[in-house]
């Protein structure tokens, strides 16, 4: 496999940012830094890759909150999520006061993704697929290569994103689920925003929240 991956839990709620990287390029990403970005470089520095973008799934504090410092000490493009989540990265100090957070630089993407896009790390090539429910411009990374895919907030290891936030809707987060990424196959990894991997087969046969096949 070409794609590799590491978690880094960073933040006190100790979501799974990722680095992932091409083995032929060494050329990497950092998904979704939410913090802890000391944690992040020196993660970097270890796997002697060389960070080319940041790839955000959402906006949400713990996923995002690092990204400013992190691009700037990088020199790298922050690109992501869909341009629904506008709303919660314009009030990344509004969410640092509502869950306790020291205040983080403000930011805003270099880039917007739509479904259907696609984002390469070297010579792998990640598929964007949007994924509302959690927040409205929610998307996921998936590598077809790797048969990985990055769902941020959306899915868990027996659990699903929640939807009380403003603008979450959980049935589209139902219809995300099982129709964007139950389709992918069973053998798919996912690596989600906490807590342990799984694969969307065991989610299909297990996840009490979204067992079952779409419709």
């Amino acid at each position: 496999m070409a794609l590799h991956y590491k978690i880094i839990p960073v933040t006190p709620f100790q979501q799974n940012c990722s680095l992932i990287w091409c083995s032929k390029t060494m050329q990497a990403a950092v998904v979704d830094p939410g913090g802890d970005v000391a944690r992040i470089q020196a993660a970097i520095a270890a796997e002697g890759v060389t960070l080319s973008k940041i790839l955000l799934t959402h906006g949400h504090l713990d996923h995002v909150g690092g990204s400013a410092d992190l691009a700037k000490a990088a020199g790298v493009k922050i690109i992501g999520p869909q341009r629904e989540d506008a709303f919660w990265i314009d009030a990344l100090g509004e969410q640092c006061r509502m869950f306790g957070f020291p205040p983080v630089p403000l930011f805003q993407p270099d880039q917007w993704l739509e479904e259907g896009e696609t984002v390469s790390v070297g010579e792998e090539v990640l598929e964007v697929i949007y994924t509302p429910g959690h927040t409205p411009g929610h998307i996921v990374f998936y590598s077809r290569s790797a048969q990985l895919a990055l769902v941020g907030d959306v899915l868990f290891a027996g659990s699903i994103g929640r939807t009380d936030f403003p603008r979450g809707n959980h049935q589209q987060l139902i219809d995300s689920i099982r129709l964007k990424l139950w389709p992918l196959g069973r053998d798919v990894e996912f690596i989600p925003g906490h807590g342990p991997m799984s694969t969307l087969g065991e989610e299909i046969d297990s996840n009490p929240f979204v067992a079952g096949r779409a419709g």
